[in-house]
């Protein structure tokens, strides 16, 4: 009896958070709109049903425009104000991952020019990597709809290597895609060498595939060359539906547990109410029905990809580099049929009938 009160409580203390979380980023994301001007309000707002709401690119400003206003346009106080709604986005963990590649950014600037201050790069090669417009504030925000709890509304915060698309309906919160890069994923010239801002998801996936045995790796690894990108990149409409590699419920107990710590790795990126109760989904069906599969290399600072595919989720990893050098790395955590909040949505619109 003790024990179906302990998940009686336990889901309603989920059910509970998760409220409390969507009230709280409604709440910052009207508190970031209180600090613009009318013509900032103007520029950021969107129609819910803005075709543009479903569109992402990780590409920077030099090669994809954004719509919105741009980050580094804002006040100090809206600059505040929205560091304070991406904190009810994200853990401390996926906050500073966020921030971090933004200012990976400003590093790559300064990488690139000591690099062709050293002559390690040619002036025609340093001019058009200028013109790619890497910047700390170039991103881009835009809000779709307006935040209450009664109708659907959402956010977007994209620019070089970041896309993240807020989905919100009533109490029910959906943040796929979301997209994180670093370029580079390890800095190797400047005052900054050593930082690597994407780590865990490099290591624990080194971590993982090398805790195979033969056997198993051969399972896991699929024999094809490492794709330039991510699979389910937005200029690609390939969506992965086949299940390749090894199968969790072929791993041993500690090769299931190393799995689990890469994907937590993901998943908490995600505000405590959020990742919790995908956790709890997952623990609940069991890790055994999640494939993993690998391409490339099994070293570090060579090419590698991986894609971790659940019943509900897709992980993909990417690491290649314009010199194929491994140090270039493209992630994205997807719910499966809920990009945008499409699942959410669904569920919406058949209580309501519009």
């Amino acid at each position: 009896m003790k024990k179906y009160k302990l998940i009686i409580l336990f889901l309603f203390m989920g059910n509970y958070l998760f409220g409390q979380t969507s009230k709280s980023i409604g709440e910052a994301t009207s508190q970031f709109i209180s600090t613009l001007s009318q013509e900032e309000i103007e520029l950021v707002s969107f129609d819910f049903e803005d075709s543009l709401r479903t569109k992402w690119t990780n590409l920077p400003i030099g090669l994809q425009k954004r719509h919105g206003i741009r980050y580094g346009h804002l006040s100090e106080n809206s600059k505040i104000a929205f560091h304070h709604l991406l904190t009810t986005l994200f853990s401390s963990q996926g906050y500073l991952k966020t921030t971090s590649i933004m200012v990976l950014d400003d590093v790559l600037n300064e990488v690139y020019k000591e690099a062709y201050e050293r002559k390690l790069i040619p002036d025609e090669v340093y001019q058009e990597i200028r013109a790619l417009n890497w910047d700390y504030g170039n991103y881009f925000i835009a809000i779709w709809g307006e935040p209450n709890l009664q109708d659907p509304w959402g956010l977007k915060f994209e620019g070089h290597h970041i896309s993240i698309n807020l989905s919100i309906v009533g109490g029910e919160v959906s943040l796929t895609p979301l997209f994180l890069g670093t370029d580079p994923a390890e800095v190797t010239i400047s005052k900054y060498s050593g930082l690597r801002v994407l780590s865990k998801e490099e290591d624990y996936g080194l971590l993982f595939i090398n805790s195979l045995n033969e056997e198993q790796k051969q399972i896991a690894t699929l024999s094809q060359e490492v794709p330039g990108d991510i699979i389910t990149n937005p200029s690609n409409n390939q969506r992965i539906t086949e299940y390749q590699g090894i199968k969790a419920s072929k791993l041993t107990t500690e090769q299931k547990d190393i799995l689990m710590m890469l994907i937590k790795e993901y998943i908490n990126n995600l505000e405590h109410a959020k990742s919790h109760k995908y956790l709890s989904k997952i623990e609940e069906s069991g890790i055994d029905e999640i494939y993993f599969a690998w391409i490339g290399s099994y070293k570090i600072r060579e090419p590698n990809y991986y894609i971790i595919n659940g019943p509900d989720f897709i992980i993909e990893y990417d690491n290649v580099g314009f010199n194929n050098d491994g140090n270039h790395i493209h992630s994205i955590w997807r719910e499966k049929g809920n990009d945008f909040g499409e699942d959410i949505l669904k569920a919406h619109y058949l209580q309501h009938k519009h």
